[in-house]
């Protein structure tokens, strides 16, 4: 893209070449605004054309008021979109099936084609089936390859048929490391059309909730969906309110025996607590001079986690050294500190602070081991508290069963004796034991309540962080010299970020450490994180289920909302890779690793998590001299390429993708369908039905899953109407290029409770008025035969977690009109918005319990005038037909956001606006 405002360019000379710049110092105004403000200025005064981004925009950046509710709208444009192939795939799909509707709509098909660069990083399809064993990486990438082979040829046709569109193949690594590694510019630099060289800073929007990531490099960039990206691939600027921005001062230095992942524990428990939601939170003070940039990267991670849209670190000398670490170009390195200290873009010891909305403030020396669990990453645990946790957890878990099961009981007492119940005779229902014997590979031993089944180093966040993972592999080594194994009942699991980690444990000597406890490679992706946890062994699986046992795992990863890890499993822990070498030794989540033994060594003598645990000092000499820019050039040297096996997959040709009716993985969606020039006007919505009246905290992963395909779901039953054999059926993540598939799995989380239906778990719910119960797929279909729109109630933080547009997607294929909530993430309410699915908010101190509201009522939505009104009237009426109003919050709030609602989305009126 070029600019319209080259009257405010400058020449910048270093690092031997020379490039324009638009200056963002000359207004003195510019001088205190926070780092991240100060990239937005720039995007604004680089893209000026007094259209899309006024000189009021501009003004009313510079004059920003920390304390001002946000309300100014500005359009940002990022300079590239970076996806993964679970979101990435249905982003192809739809950009493939925009070129069929543009053809019918008239216009011209080549014009659907991203116009910056698309990087694309195949991670998130494989899964651990194989494990504890030196194949099970091999084994894993051929299943990975057998079940996907027909994603992965469709997203090499998307590299063919899109220009600017790049694909990582399977096996190189997870796409925020990769990002981290080799993709992340910091400073952008191009050749223009006309032949000038113009810099700016790196950018970017992904299509994963963690592409925050990369704010630990100093480069701007936030989760979307993959509806958003889409139309910023097409050209369209992201429509964006200024801001808040959340200073976050550190100091100090991190004590003994603490890791990034403990700090970043503290700092989402605080920041939650806060509030961050739709805010920028912004890292400065002189503890960032003890932060490697791995540990900056790590906290940048967890931005979604603590609710913010980025949690960024200005460039500074870490900055640069970790770019010279990776391999970056040593004259663009020399480029990036002369345009950040040109642009006040640079981290000074002595400068002032900028100006922010509130600031926080932690001394790194306060942090100490930690979890975060059983449900939330916000729930952190301090080491020592973690086993008290874990027997609370059980025993509320028990209390609940126990009560069902004496619930049971009566009532089967009371049916068998005729609907007569004898007074003062008390029954209650014989409950599964607490713990029950196994058998697996020969090993006989008793699994309890609180026993891990699990244990994963896995994820974006830990598994770019030296320091970590190679405490990891020194944990291992001296569990090793003292003769302690893992337990036989939990399943190991290493997923390194990238081939990279493998080169630096290898050359410390460590993998072979942590493949003698069983931590074998399994795959280079997200895995256990995202729910691709595989299969437990059959034995294990099989008590689990019979005796509903309360089971733990225990993942270095970012999330552990219920049923995202594994259906099986109940309980799950966010703990550092060390940590999670150590349970795996210890086998049980209720224990106290302060003070009780992991295990005992050969001579039956106790071994405590101190005998086993390195210094600090020996973990940063293990990486001083294993971690080397060599790794990472070799690892990146022809990244594009792939391994065998991709350069073996055949593809399609030709710009049009030719689809196939009997295609279960990729399939043309129904969006554009009958579509006109000219969009519909927006109507009232009457007489409609609640699908689902859910609590707080309801996550994208509640509403769409990631995870696997039970035979018995809608989804698990069309899967084998069209032929597919329950091994094969793959997870709801891979399937998504298939509507029909994600459909019926929309609200399909085995651990969603819809309170419309009580006493029931999964994706279930009432048809109404008559009130059968029956899934929530074949309800919806049903109410679209009936014409019966309808509307989904929940409670805070609604749509929390991964920026998953099918959570939008599924919800609109569903015939949701409307959803009404407490409170919004900010992701899925802007996916909602560009699926056209309205979202409303309850007014503050209103919520369904205390409007009295049970679902059973039908809702009409009067007074939305185009998407225009703040407020919408909610009629509620009984099946008695008494009825209650109220007013409710219309969460449109841009004009463009207007724009997307009015069309019936955001590829709608970009389709139109491209074919215009």
């Amino acid at each position: 893209m070029t600019a319209s405002t080259d009257h405010f360019t400058r020449t910048l000379k270093a690092g031997g070449r020379e490039c324009d710049i638009v200056p963002i110092t000359d207004d003195p105004r510019a001088t205190s605004l926070p780092y991240s403000l100060k990239i937005l200025l720039e995007n604004l005064l680089r893209f000026e054309d007094g259209r899309t981004v006024r000189h009021t925009d501009i003004e009313a950046l510079l004059d920003w008021d920390p304390q001002a509710e946000p309300a100014q709208e500005i359009a940002f444009r990022p300079a590239r979109v970076l996806l993964q192939d679970f979101t990435g795939v249905p982003a192809v799909v739809d950009l493939a099936a925009m070129r069929d509707a543009m053809e019918a709509l008239g216009g011209d098909p080549a014009k659907i084609n991203p116009m910056q660069p698309a990087e694309l990083v195949i991670d998130h399809s494989v899964q651990v089936d194989a494990y504890g064993n030196v194949n099970a990486l091999n084994l894993n990438a051929e299943l990975e390859y057998s079940r996907n082979r027909e994603r992965y040829s469709f997203l090499k046709w998307g590299q063919q048929a899109f220009s600017t569109f790049k694909v990582v193949p399977p096996d190189t690594g997870i796409v925020h490391q990769v990002n981290l590694e080799f993709l992340a510019r910091t400073v952008f630099v191009d050749e223009a059309a006309d032949g000038r060289c113009r810099a700016y800073p790196d950018t970017l929007v992904g299509t994963d909730s963690h592409t925050t990531m990369v704010n630990g490099l100093g480069v701007l960039g936030w989760g979307v969906g993959g509806i958003e990206a889409e139309a910023a691939m097409l050209g369209q600027p992201i429509s964006m309110l200024i801001p808040q921005v959340v200073g976050f001062r550190l100091t100090g230095r991190l004590s003994e025996g603490a890791t990034a992942t403990d700090l970043v524990l503290v700092i989402v428990e605080m920041l939650r607590r806060h509030g961050v939601v739709g805010k920028f939170v912004e890292f400065f003070g002189d503890g960032l001079a003890e932060l490697p940039l791995a540990d900056r990267a790590t906290i940048a991670n967890m931005a979604p986690e603590y609710g913010a849209t980025c949690g960024i670190f200005p460039i500074d000398d870490e900055t640069l050294e970790y770019l010279r670490l990776t391999g970056r170009d040593p004259g663009h390195v020399d480029f990036i500190e002369a345009y950040a200290r040109t642009q006040g873009l640079w981290r000074e010891d002595d400068a002032p602070d900028a100006r922010y909305t509130d600031v926080l403030e932690l001394d790194l020396g306060t942090v100490e081991p930690s979890l975060a669990g059983p449900r939330r990453p916000q729930d952190r645990v301090r080491l020592g508290e973690a086993g008290k946790r874990v027997d609370e957890f059980i025993d509320t878990m028990l209390k609940e069963r126990d009560s069902k099961f004496s619930e049971s009981a009566d009532a089967e007492r009371f049916e068998a004796e005729g609907g007569h119940t004898a007074v003062g005779v008390e029954h209650q229902a014989e409950a599964p034991p607490r713990r029950t014997s196994v058998t697996l590979n020969g090993d006989e031993f008793v699994l309890d309540h609180g026993d891990i089944v699990i244990a994963a180093i896995t994820s974006c966040t830990n598994t770019s962080n030296p320091s970590v993972m190679l405490g990891a592999g020194l944990v291992a080594r001296k569990a090793r010299e003292r003769g302690l194994k893992v337990k036989p009942w939990v399943k190991t699991s290493l997923a390194p970020g990238s081939k990279v980690v493998t080169e630096y444990l290898q050359q410390a000597g460590l993998l072979d450490d942590l493949e003698g406890l069983g931590f074998h490679i399994v795959g280079y992706g997200c895995t256990t994180c995202i729910g691709n946890s595989g299969p437990l062994p059959e034995p294990i699986s099989a008590a689990v289920l019979k005796d509903d046992l309360i089971v733990s795992s225990v993942l270095s990863g970012n999330r552990n909302f219920e049923g995202r890890i594994h259906s099986e499993v109940r309980m799950n822990f966010l703990a550092s890779p060390p940590l999670v070498v150590a349970y795996a030794l210890a086998g049980t989540m209720a224990t106290n690793l302060t003070e009780d033994p992991i295990g005992q060594d050969a001579e039956g003598r106790p071994v405590y998590l101190n005998d086993i645990w390195p210094t600090n000092a020996e973990i940063q000499a293990v990486v001083a001299a294993s971690v080397t820019a060599k790794s990472f050039t070799q690892t990146y040297d022809d990244v594009y390429r792939g391994e065998d096996r991709w350069m073996r997959l055949t593809a399609p040709e030709g710009d049009r993708f030719e689809w196939q009716e009997d295609s279960t993985y990729v399939r043309n969606p129904p969006y554009f369908a009958n579509m006109t020039m000219e969009p519909a006007p927006l109507t009232e919505i009457r007489g409609a039905r609640v699908l689902a009246l859910l609590s707080d905290s309801v996550t994208t992963d509640h509403i769409s899953p990631a995870g696997s395909i039970r035979p018995d779901s809608p989804a698990g039953k069309y899967l084998a109407s069209q032929g597919v054999k329950p091994a094969d059926f793959n997870s709801y993540g891979s399937r998504r290029g298939n509507h029909e598939v994600m459909m019926r799995g929309t609200f399909a989380n085995v651990r969603l409770r819809n309170l419309l239906a009580p006493g029931t778990e999964g994706g279930v719910t009432l048809h109404l008025p008559g009130g059968e119960q029956m899934p929530i797929y074949d309800a919806a279909i049903r109410y679209q035969q009936e014409n019966v729109p309808l509307i989904v109630i929940a409670g805070k933080e609604y749509g929390t977690g991964s920026s998953r547009d099918w959570a939008a997607k599924g919800t609109m294929l569903l015939g949701v009109k409307a959803v009404i909530v407490e409170s919004f993430e900010r992701i899925h309410r802007s996916n909602l918005i560009g699926m056209g699915v309205l979202p409303l908010q309850f007014l503050p101190g209103e919520n369904a319990t205390s409007l009295g509201l049970t679902g059973r009522e039908s809702y009409s939505i009067e007074g939305l005038d185009e998407g225009r009104a703040s407020e919408v009237t909610v009629r509620a009426q009984r099946d008695d037909g008494s009825e209650l109003r109220f007013q409710a919050r219309v969460r449109i709030d841009t004009p463009q956001e207007i724009d997307y609602f009015r069309h019936g989305g955001i590829l709608h009126y970009v389709l139109r606006q491209l074919a215009d």
